[in-house]
């Protein structure tokens, strides 16, 4: 399946940051452009992927903000 979605982006100190404007919660970072967009059409890919394996493994993670 074929989706178009529109790309925020901006350069920051190092790298090129973006964010889909359809899913604001999926966002990367890449050196180039190009490297950007890859990343973003990864990050969507596994953000939206519905099925989860059978054997998978869960793991509490701890972030500070």
């Amino acid at each position: 399946m074929h989706k178009n979605l529109n790309m925020i982006y901006w350069k920051g100190e190092t790298f090129w940051v973006g964010k889909l404007l359809e899913h604001p919660e999926i966002m990367s970072q890449g050196e180039t452009l190009k490297e950007l967009e890859e990343n973003l059409r990864d990050a969507f890919i596994l953000m939206t992927m519905d099925e989860v394996p059978r054997k998978h493994q869960v793991k509490e993670l701890s972030i500070t903000v």
